[in-house]
C-alpha cells in the first residue's frame, strides 16, 4: 500500500478541468500513454463503471474502476477489480480567484504478481499520478 497526497493548480475553470478529468471515453484519446484502452461498462447518475488498461512505470494494469462524482467538487475512483483492486483515489476541486486548485489523494494497492516491492514506491506513485494530472491540466488550459 502506498498513500500520497499532493496539490495541482490550473488557470482553467473548475467546470472545464472537471469535465476533462471525468470524460472517461476521451481519456483513451487524450492520455494514450496512460490509458491505452478504456471501455465504459455502465453509466448511472454520478456513478460510472469503467474497464481500464492503465499504464504506470511501463507496467500495464487491467482494472475495473467505479467512478463516483459530485460535480464539480469531487471525483472519487474506487478500483473494484483487477491488478490494483482496493486502490482509492480522490480528486477534490476548489475554485480560486486564479483558477482551480486540485487536491489528489491516492491510496495505491497492487494484487498478485504486481506486488513486487519497490516498483511502485511512494515517490514513483506520486510522480506517475502527477504526470496524469499535468496532462489533464494542459488539455484544459488549451
Amino acid at each position: 500500500m502506498t498513500k500520497v497526497k499532493f496539490e495541482k493548480f490550473t488557470n482553467a475553470s473548475i467546470e472545464k478541468i472537471f469535465e476533462i478529468a471525468t470524460n472517461y471515453e476521451l481519456l483513451q484519446t487524450n492520455l494514450t500513454e496512460f490509458f491505452p484502452s478504456i471501455r465504459v461498462i455502465s453509466v448511472r447518475p454520478n456513478t460510472t463503471l469503467v474497464e481500464e488498461h492503465l499504464k504506470l512505470l511501463g507496467k500495464e494494469l487491467i482494472v475495473m474502476a467505479k467512478h463516483v462524482t459530485d460535480e464539480p467538487k469531487t471525483h472519487e475512483i474506487l478500483i473494484v477489480g483487477g491488478d490494483a483492486k482496493g486502490t482509492h483515489i480522490i480528486e477534490e476541486y476548489e475554485q480560486t480567484p486564479e483558477g482551480t486548485r486540485i487536491i489528489l489523494t491516492v491510496d495505491f494497492k497492487l494484487k498478485g504478481s504486481m506486488r513486487i516491492k519497490g516498483i511502485f514506491g511512494k515517490d514513483k506513485v506520486e510522480n506517475e499520478f502527477s504526470k496524469i494530472m499535468d496532462k489533464l491540466i494542459l488539455i484544459a488550459e488549451n
